[in-house]
């Protein structure tokens, strides 16, 4: 048997395993990445764990960790309240709010990471405190970084455009920019639309968390809350303004805070969410793994060489979009250009079509909970019962995979071709 069914095999095992039966699915791919690694990929283990990642470890502790004490010392509650007095009292436009926020902030060079980690942990104590699903919220929040990530300007605009002005092709930057804005846009309608009045599934009231503040300092504001705000603008500043790497800002930040505030240090501790975080390192040392040793590069390649120029371009869509849910969205769109450029060469593929769809199809499941995004709205969900809001980020990952690629496909290179 091909090491490459045997990877995806046991990727498909340990899914069903950890979907169905209460065990944490990164347990399950630790296992995996050994036994699969070693047995079938011939690797070492220090090759094994170089995909081990370290800096999305260090990012959602540290921003989990700093957010928990923002929350437990009452400066979310001022945000929110300021939130609400923004939209009028109008609480239900707080989701396009955010949408926005998100789309302007990687529009104008925010890395999208970055901006879903700074909005993700005050969009969920909207919606917690204001009962607003919080699915609509993390996804809304998603999409809307996405909508403007593929921006002249933007980390992963410049990166595609980049890689295709070193080939004979031509892409216009607005064509892509308005292609990504417009789908994210109208899936961020259909998840406001359909999803709002749903019901989010509740903790049981002894798992629901501690209050979001004391209640003897949601009087007014005191200076620990100040200076809470003023971590915040920091970290805000440095993430944006000088590329510096968010989560040791936040840990520095959570340092601080918790210095100032000592009885509430142990508490900022078990707000970081473990679970989440040894989902996301299990998932993603597996699937770096796999990239290693060339499965995935294998996998893309063979759906290139099928059919007719136009099938292949739908191949092409839903293997980016299946691999990116469980792997970083950078890398996919790294390794796929250079595997549609001669495709586009040799037929008559609208290259902005095709380019648009393959980059819109990499980034629109990064709602998946093993990629970055997923796992901070996972992380920062409050008074949810976390199993069960895993499994609706799961199904809703699930149909963006389904019919998202049929959706890019059928508006973005279909007409043009």
């Amino acid at each position: 048997m091909s090491p490459e069914v045997i990877s995806i095999g046991a990727l498909l095992v340990m899914f069903v395993v950890g979907t169905v039966l209460p065990i944490n699915l990164g347990i399950l791919a630790f296992v995996a990445t050994f036994a699969v690694g070693t047995a079938s990929l011939g690797l070492t283990e220090d090759q094994i764990f170089e995909g081990f990642p370290a800096d999305l470890f260090v990012t959602i502790v540290g921003v989990t960790y700093l957010f928990s004490i923002a929350r437990r010392n009452g400066t979310i509650d001022l945000l929110v309240a300021y939130g609400v007095r923004l939209v009028r009292g109008k609480v239900a436009l707080l989701p396009w709010v955010l949408f926005l926020v998100a789309a302007l902030l990687t529009a104008f060079g925010t890395f999208t990471p970055a901006a879903v980690a700074i909005l993700v942990p005050i969009g969920m104590n909207f919606a917690h405190r204001y009962h607003i699903n919080p699915l609509v919220t993390g996804m809304m929040v998603i999409s809307g970084a996405h909508a403007g990530a593929f921006s002249p300007i933007a980390v992963s605009g410049a990166l595609v455009l980049g890689m295709v002005e070193d080939t004979r092709l031509h892409l216009a930057p607005a064509t892509l920019f308005a292609a990504s804005f417009a789908i994210n846009f109208v899936l961020s309608l259909l998840t406001f639309l359909l999803l709002r009045n749903r019901r989010a599934p509740l903790a049981e009231p002894d798992e629901a968390g501690t209050p979001a503040a004391d209640s003897s300092e949601q009087a007014g504001t005191n200076w620990r809350q100040w200076l809470t705000i003023a971590c915040l603008a920091a970290l805000v500043t440095g993430a944006l303004a000088f590329d510096l790497e968010i989560g040791f800002l936040a840990l520095g930040a959570g340092a601080l805070l918790a210095l100032v505030d000592m009885k509430r240090q142990e508490k900022a501790v078990e707000g970081i969410s473990w679970s989440t975080m040894l989902l996301v390192a299990g998932m993603m040392t597996y699937i770096a793994m796999l990239e290693r040793a060339g499965v995935i590069e294998d996998i893309s390649r063979s759906a290139a060489g099928m059919g007719t120029p136009l099938l292949v371009a739908l191949l092409l869509c839903f293997t980016v979009a299946i691999t990116s849910a469980f792997a970083s969205s950078t890398a996919i769109l790294t390794a796929i250009i250079p595997i549609a450029v001669p495709l586009l060469l040799s037929s008559h593929l609208s290259v902005a079509g095709f380019i648009a769809a393959l980059a819109v199809c990499t980034t629109i499941v990064d709602t998946s909970p093993f990629s970055t995004n997923g796992a901070l709205v996972l992380s920062n969900a409050r008074g949810v019962d976390a199993r069960r809001f895993y499994r609706q980020v799961i199904g809703y990952t699930g149909g963006i995979v389904a019919f998202g690629p049929i959706v890019a496909w059928g508006a973005l290179v279909l007409p043009w071709s």
